[in-house]
């Protein structure tokens, strides 16, 4: 059972329990290793012929490439958006990497494509990473965190698909992690979040439920100064385009299915994955969105622990969306390390390290089950935080 007890004392400063730091180390050097040995094989970033490996980040620097060249508007035109990642990675390839975020998240882009594609996918992946160690590592309060978010397991499907899970996961624990003393700056991370707005649903629910009144009035300036910032640098027709592209992105993700059904990691990925039809998927969808919402939107009204209302807005927020995929479950570090605080602080409930052990078990097994292994991760830690909000008023009294 040595394994279950995950800090080997009480309190903020309690080290991890010996196995439960190794299986941290092994891990986190295992994702190391295959890094380097995809890198040196030209399996990841860069190809044995020194073109470019086609990943999700290819979409982002292509769009960045023609937000530079003035045609912004044209990274949500399939076709054209393809010819310039083909062009990116040097050789064509099969598929398609879409551009489906909102113009404002061009600016970052239009960063990255300012120097060449293999050096901007590691100057992404490896330049956002600390954001989200920090993050963990300040949520947990000491060097724990770090540790610990870097052997969480969806950090490696981040890394090999260049991906934002690591910038999502520091905006939404920022946020959470800030809100209690800083409110205005919680409000501004909460603001940026709206780059991927389907992750960000769940907040004004939180905020007006909780009163935050302050933070609420900051993230939706935020927002808004970022849109008009958008609007003047890439015009009122890229704004056009995206909205254009929500119904296209939809139908060809969520009601074709072009992307496999078991990637994704929700309600609608698990019934259309087992053969459900596209209304009874919505369906569930939508049951599940609106249970993740009424949850919230209770427990922010209430007195309950800031690590139980942080963890429960993060894990809603993933439960909420119909589209979510293994990178975006980066995100899932927050919650997990709020509730750890929180035991560590108070002690754990029993079994409850045990559930954390075996949402991460999920998330591992991944790259070999094909199945939203990931929802089933979400509805685990669900449980063990709604398990948290109701055992926590009897302790008290």
């Amino acid at each position: 059972m040595a394994l279950f007890h995950v800090a080997s004392e009480r309190g903020p400063g309690a080290p991890l329990a010996r196995p439960v730091a190794r299986a941290c180390l092994a891990l986190a050097f295992a994702y190391a290793v295959y890094l380097a040995a995809s890198y040196a094989h030209g399996l990841w970033i860069v190809a044995p012929d020194g073109g470019g490996v086609p990943s999700d980040f290819v979409n982002v620097w292509a769009a960045g490439r023609m937000a530079l060249a003035g045609h912004a508007a044209a990274a949500y035109d399939w076709p054209a958006h393809k010819l310039v990642e083909e062009a990116a990675v040097g050789h064509p390839f099969a598929g398609y990497f879409g551009w489906h975020y909102p113009p404002t998240f061009l600016f970052v882009a239009a960063a990255l494509a300012l120097i060449p594609y293999a050096a901007a996918y590691a100057l992404w992946v490896f330049g956002t990473f600390p954001i989200y160690l920090a993050t963990v590592g300040a949520v947990v309060g000491d060097r724990t965190g770090y540790l610990l978010a870097a052997a969480f397991p969806a950090v490696l499907a981040n890394f090999v698909v260049g991906q934002n899970g690591f910038l999502t996961a520091g905006l939404i624990g920022g946020a959470l992690a800030c809100l209690p003393r800083r409110p205005l700056f919680a409000g501004v991370l909460v603001g940026l979040l709206a780059y991927k707005p389907h992750l960000g649903l769940l907040f004004p629910i939180a905020l007006a439920a909780g009163g935050h009144w302050r933070t609420a009035t900051s993230a939706a300036l935020v927002a808004l100064l970022a849109a008009a910032a958008a609007w003047l640098a890439f015009g009122g027709d890229a704004w056009a385009a995206f909205f254009a592209n929500i119904g296209h992105t939809s139908r060809a993700f969520l009601s074709e299915g072009r992307a496999d059904w078991s990637k994704l990691q929700t309600a609608f990925g698990l019934i259309r994955t087992v053969g459900g039809s596209e209304a009874l998927a919505w369906a569930a969808q939508a049951a599940t969105a609106l249970s993740a919402a009424a949850a919230v939107a209770l427990l922010w009204r209430t007195a309950a622990a800031p690590e139980i209302k942080a963890a429960a807005l993060a894990t809603g927020a993933m439960l909420a969306t119909p589209y979510l995929y293994t990178y975006d479950l980066v995100v899932l570090a927050v919650p997990l390390a709020f509730l750890y605080r929180l035991g560590r602080a108070r002690g754990f409930l029993p079994r409850e390290t045990a559930g954390i052990g075996l949402a991460c078990l999920l998330i591992l097994s991944f790259p070999f089950v094909k199945a939203p292994v990931g929802f089933a991760a979400l509805v685990i830690v669900a449980a063990l935080i709604a398990r948290r909000a109701l055992v926590a008023p009897r302790i008290a009294a």
